[in-house]
């Protein structure tokens, strides 16, 4: 597993080659250059004069994780059957010898650069909560399809719940796709699920939670197309970033809040202070709950769910909004919505205490002097 923790210059980044491939729409160099630009890289149309330059082979697609850990390994190459794919240049002389030998596909001299094989090298990717060996493979109009499936898949978080990583995943794909080939930023994927949030927050205050729930439905799944469209197309932002967080954040009290009051109108109305018990558990456990997950990355510097893999399996079914709604869709099709909202308090319950225990166990850990590090890592 490759670590690098030495503050380097940023280096300019430069493709190198051409290519006819389209990947989500837009031509593989335009591509290509905003997400170096997402990295933090300057995008440079020559070789600079002086200074570090990351060289890219458009002959090859690659994970943006390499981007990242090349920029941070000044003389390093990753290499792919031996062809260079991209490489951090320290100076002038050593950027003109790998563009002249990535130009032709030809492999680097092997006493010039530190390599790195693409089929061995594996990182762990926090942002993404997951350690995989990111993909490098060779890019072409012919198997564009391939690449961007394999774009959108490192794109996807490897700690989520259940229904994000088994159900939609694949469908979530093609919804991506055809929205960068339609030309929609991920803002406006985020805006266009907003309204489906609220449709199903007005659909369940009246009762009417089969429709409600086929509206939320439509907004999950949009949740993860806005921010795989983001990392697959390069579109991301601050403020996509802050709205799309926001409403994820935001609205599952509402929701929940919703579901509590539709009771009556749906025929299952139960005492007000019982109902206004239930509410108080789920929203005063999903504060908690967040709280406890802000306080273990303060502390320890990673998300409570990647601390032991007991954490990651737990994260599957945690009381979070979608393992909450199959909680309740089950409950629908019994024709008891009241008993539904009754098993997310209670499973809201388990999980708070959970992860309290776990945060517990940690800061015993950390005062006996031991290292809580991630499994991940």
């Amino acid at each position: 597993m490759l670590q690098s923790s030495r503050p380097v210059p940023s280096p300019a980044f430069l493709t190198i080659g051409n290519t006819d491939a389209r990947l989500f729409g837009q031509p593989a160099r335009e591509r290509a250059e905003r997400l170096a630009a997402n990295a933090g890289l300057s995008v440079v149309g020559g070789l600079p004069s002086a200074g570090p330059v990351l060289l890219g082979n458009l002959a090859y697609a690659w994970d943006p994780a390499w981007l990242k850990e090349l920029a941070r390994r000044p003389g390093t190459a990753l290499v792919k059957s031996g062809v260079a794919v991209l490489v951090h240049a320290s100076d002038q002389a050593a950027a003109e010898l790998a563009l002249a030998v990535m130009g032709e596909n030809r492999a680097l001299p092997g006493d010039e650069f530190e390599v790195l094989d693409a089929d061995t090298a594996q990182l762990s990717y926090f942002e993404l909560r997951k350690r995989e060996r990111p993909f490098a493979m060779p890019l072409a109009a012919s198997n564009s399809l391939a690449v961007e499936r394999a774009y959108y898949d490192a794109a996807y978080k490897g700690v989520t719940d259940l229904l994000t990583l088994y159900l939609w995943r694949r469908p979530a794909f093609w919804l991506t796709r055809w929205a960068a080939m339609a030309g929609l930023t991920p803002n406006v994927v985020t805006l266009v699920g907003f309204v489906f949030c609220a449709a199903a927050f007005w659909l369940f205050w009246e009762g009417h939670y089969w429709a409600g729930f086929a509206s939320g439905f439509v907004f999950m799944v949009l949740d993860t197309v806005d921010g795989k469209l983001a990392r697959c197309t390069g579109q991301s932002s601050k403020w996509g970033d802050v709205l799309d967080h926001g409403v994820d954040l935001l609205h599952p009290p509402f929701w929940w809040w919703a579901w509590v009051h539709g009771l009556g109108a749906a025929g299952h109305q139960i005492e007000e202070v019982y109902k206004g018990s239930l509410l108080a558990v789920i929203v005063g456990t999903y504060v908690l709950g967040r709280i406890i997950e802000g306080w273990f990355k303060k502390r320890f510097g990673m998300h409570i769910h990647v601390w032991r893999p007991i954490d990651s399996r737990f994260r599957l079914v945690t009381a979070r909004r979608n393992p909450n709604m199959l909680i309740l869709f089950f409950a629908l099709l019994l024709g008891r919505p009241d008993v539904g909202i009754e098993l997310v308090a209670l499973w809201s319950v388990v999980s708070l205490i959970f992860h309290a225990v776990r945060l517990a166990q940690a800061e015993t850990l950390s005062e006996r002097g031991g290292a809580v590090v991630s499994w991940l890592d």
